[in-house]
């Protein structure tokens, strides 16, 4: 139906000459490109970051102390972490090619006053495009002409339910034709686009440093600072000791390297692949590895409704009719079902069914083992309810049809058996004989959420008797004295896991708001029923938003907030008034319009199965399966990394602070007392035996704590790690290392203040060797819980822990008892006497944290408190 008169000057289109003319002067229909950031200048960005330059520092001044070796193997360990780190990172940074992806390719014109295909990139203003169902639009247009025209704007705007626009309204690239047909002119083009509009907001919208880059770069400087100003100290010392300049200067290299430790770096990037592995076994693909500890310290979740919270799909769930009201359970769009509800009801639905059925173009159809929407996904949904009622679904001839349109917001169709019309029950009912009930009904449809249309028919006896030509070409001639069938409720169900993953953020302490482009009622509905309204939370439309970012923080920084007919901007400027609010927010998305919230939030989650392109590339995170559920366990995961980081940080810097006394009890005695390592020994234990046990202890499970109460917001190191570090593992372990390598030189003869023979000395060394790797061995089983003993873990908790332990016996043995490796090292195997002692270094290293957090009594983080009665067992 045409609904706007256009001269026909303007329906020719351009001439040729006319679009070329215009081609040159606008430039190509395609969407601004941002230059993808060169792969070198990634991968050099992974070799310069704070840590690294620390790295970078240190191998040269070991190569300028003259240990080349322990220079090249600090320049191994910083590229292969940058290798892998740039290579977990590449497909990154590329949402804006994806926005180009969404124009198709080809679009029909009328040219020269004849229809003609073209490349969509050469469209300019003034085109004349012809757009019909399954068609992509490729430039923002203003319709001409529309004949049951239905649009899916919902990678734009995040509305559900596909618009009918009428001549004169306009229509955007990026969008599809549902049905019908349609006659456009181009009014904008590429950069000017909507869509455009949307690319550059996410191009402009910045992350902020995630919580883990923030608190690794501080450890980092504060272990820079001290390292330094420790090996200047130590440098001082052995000038004043009247030691030579070139070997205090390798004195003060050792005691820095040692400060140093080098394993992090490597440690909690493969620590955070590895809980991306694991969340890729949960169907949650990470993007950016940080992402992964962020995820964790999120306590604030922006969700979508369409899609996210539910299945987008359309259903029929309520059916009124004069004779009764009928449920109907079963989702999706197949035929199986139950109707409950009174036998007369029922057959009244099955012919309500029909009517709707006869003025729906909609269908569903069996596609790929699924029932699958064709057409406008409402039509689809009537079209399953008369299937599932058993209507009688012959083909009767359709004589004359009214389209919808948002005027009269019903449409109608005009077979043999009569009228068949439906529609917005308040366009409906004033056309229909009063029927009581009818009006209370609508209203206890739409206050439970429910999309509600009214179906009605006009017999066939009180139609003109010259069909079709009697009816009037005015639709509202024709759609009265109308019999009311009765009225269908519609819903798009949740998912069946959300209500419950909604109920473990509210014990996680994650606070939820609902975002969406639906109708208030409609997403206040679904809020409510899932669990994520709460009494009293806000329900506000995008219009309605206060205008100062810090009102709209305050508004909405409570539990249970539903926002509803947002734009891509509205979403943006959510994202960073929580942000200002001190939050760490996640926001979930699959559209287009999605894009620049994804991009500003600090972690963005997009859906793989039903999102576009763009949100997926856009995002830190994207569930595989589009499950809410899946965001719960991800979170979960994120907590116990950065457990995890603390764990083998506090086991490395123990095994730092029993590598720094060797030399500090050197510089106190003044020389008297020999050096128990040497500088390539501290690498070897940095960067050899170090790492594994510490990567175990990054896939250490989760504690059955985990996700109860608000997230943390402790530091990395804090008084308490510091505590264990300082006060009771690390001077334990030096303690017996120092003892160890001390009764080796008396049994060998040795006296104080006396030089020992090199084969002695080989002997102690290689024993305080021994013990700092026993004693980091004991460590590591520490180092699980900051509350339990070590005693009371299950030791298959860990299996990984297990071979670590067993690899590093064997690297011992290497590393000791391989002639040319112990001669490079500078220690081999352990005497008689010796071995007894380093091994004293497990229970003495287990009794003394035992000893430490019975002291601490309760006074463990909620993650590490042991499971309450009826709980899984600790680990």
């Amino acid at each position: 139906m045409i609904t706007k008169t256009t001269p026909p000057a303007a329906r020719r289109g351009l001439t040729s000459a006319e679009a070329a003319a215009r081609l040159r002067a606008d430039g190509p229909n395609l969407l601004p490109a941002k230059r993808p950031p060169s792969p070198l200048l990634s991968l050099a960005g992974q070799l310069v970051h704070f840590f690294a330059l620390l790295l970078w520092a240190a191998a040269a001044l070991a190569y300028a102390g003259g240990m080349p070796q322990l220079a090249v193997a600090i320049v191994v360990v910083i590229v292969v972490n940058g290798v892998f780190a740039f290579a977990q990172e590449y497909r990154a940074e590329r949402a804006g090619r994806r926005l180009r992806e969404l124009l198709p390719a080809r679009a029909a014109v009328r040219r020269d006053g004849h229809r003609t295909m073209i490349d969509t990139a050469d469209l300019v203003v003034g085109d004349v495009v012809l757009l019909e169902a399954g068609d992509r639009v490729s430039a923002d247009l203003e319709l001409l002409a529309a004949h049951a025209l239905a649009v899916d704007e919902s990678t734009l705007t995040g509305e559900s339910v596909p618009v009918r626009p009428e001549a004169g309204a306009r229509v955007h690239a990026g969008t599809f034709v549902t049905e019908g047909e349609a006659e456009a002119e181009v009014t904008a083009t590429g950069a000017r686009t909507r869509l455009a509009g949307i690319a550059a907001l996410t191009r402009a919208a910045r992350r902020r440093p995630s919580p883990l880059a923030g608190q690794l770069r501080r450890v980092v400087q504060a272990v820079a600072g001290i390292a330094v100003t420790v090996g200047a100290a130590f440098f001082g010392v052995a000038m004043l000791l009247g030691m030579a300049p070139g070997e205090g200067f390798l004195l003060a290299v050792g005691v820095t390297v040692a400060l140093v430790p080098e394993g992090l770096l490597p440690t909690v990037t493969l620590s955070l692949a590895r809980a991306a592995q694991r969340m890729a076994g949960r169907r949650a693909l990470v993007r950016r590895l940080e992402a992964v500890e962020t995820l964790g310290s999120t306590t604030f979740i922006c969700t979508d409704k369409t899609g996210t919270l539910t299945r987008n799909e359309m259903t029929a769930v309520r059916v009124w009719t004069p004779s009764g009201t009928v449920r109907i359970e079963g989702g999706g769009y197949g035929p199986d079902a139950r109707l409950l509800g009174e036998p007369a009801a029922v057959e009244a639905v099955r012919a309500l069914a029909i009517s709707a059925y006869r003025c729906s173009t909609g269908r569903t159809r069996r596609q790929g083992g699924r029932w699958r929407a064709v057409g406008d996904p409402m039509e689809a949904a009537l079209h399953a309810l008369a299937l599932r009622a058993g209507s009688d679904l012959s083909d009767e001839p359709e004589l004359r049809r009214y389209p919808f349109d948002a005027r009269r917001r019903r449409s109608s169709s005009l077979t043999a058996s009569g009228l068949h019309l439906k529609g917005a029950p308040d366009s409906v009912l004033p056309r229909c004989a009063a029927v009581p009930g009818a009006e209370d009904a609508v209203t206890a449809m739409t206050e439970a959420g429910l999309r509600v249309l009214a179906v009605a028919v006009r017999p066939p006896r009180d139609l003109p008797g010259d069909l079709p030509d009697g009816l009037p070409a005015d639709p509202g001639e024709a759609e009265r004295g109308l019999t009311l069938l009765g009225l269908v409720g519609l819903q798009d169900p949740p998912r069946h896991d959300v209500a419950a993953a909604v109920a473990d953020c509210h014990r996680a302490g994650i606070r939820l708001a609902m975002i969406t482009g639906d109708h208030p009622a409609t997403a206040r509905a679904v809020a409510a029923e899932v669990g994520l309204a709460r009494p009293g939370s806000p329900v506000v439309t995008g219009a309605d938003l206060p205008r100062d970012d810090a009102d709209l923080g305050r508004l909405l920084d409570r539990d249970g907030a539903v926002v509803a007919r947002v734009t891509p901007e509205d979403k943006l400027r959510i994202a960073r008034a929580l942000q200002a609010r001190g939050h760490v927010v996640a926001m979930t998305g699959d559209g287009v319009n999605d894009g620049p919230a994804l991009r500003q939030a600090d972690i963005g989650v997009a859906m793989g199965a039903s999102g576009t392109d763009v949100a997926r590339e856009a995002a830190d995170l994207v569930l595989l399966d589009d499950h809410f559920g899946t965001i719960v366990a991800a979170v979960e995961l994120g907590r116990a990394t950065f457990s995890n980081i603390r764990r083998f940080l506090t086991y490395h810097l123990t095994d730092n602070v029993a590598e720094l006394v060797p030399f500090a009890a050197w510089a106190v005695t003044g020389g008297r007392l020999p050096l128990a390592l040497g500088v390539l020994q501290v690498l070897a234990l940095d960067i050899g035996t170090d790492i594994l046990p510490a990567l175990a202890l990054g896939a250490e499970p989760a504690g059955p704590g985990t996700m109860r109460g608000r997230v943390r917001r402790e530091r990395l190191i804090d008084r308490g790690l510091l505590g264990r570090v300082f006060g009771v593992l690390g001077p334990v372990e030096a303690a017996v290392t120092m003892a160890a390598f001390a009764a080796v030189l008396a049994a060998g003869g040795w006296s104080w203040g006396e030089t020992p023979s090199d084969g002695l000395l080989f002997t102690a060394s290689g024993t305080a060797f021994a013990t700092i790797m026993l004693g980091q061995m004991a460590t590591a089983f520490c180092c699980r819980s900051e509350s339990r003993w070590a005693a009371r873990l299950r030791w298959n908790g860990n299996p990984l822990l297990l071979w670590a332990v067993a690899a590093d016996l064997v690297l011992m043995a290497v590393f000791l008892g391989v002639p040319p490796v112990a001669h490079l090292l500078g220690g081999g195997l352990p005497s008689a006497l010796g071995w007894p002692v380093a091994l004293a270094a497990v229970p003495a290293v287990l009794l003394a944290d035992t000893a430490a957090k019975t002291v601490r009594g309760r006074g463990a983080p909620a993650a590490d408190r042991p499971a309450p009665a009826g709980a899984r067992p600790p680990r």
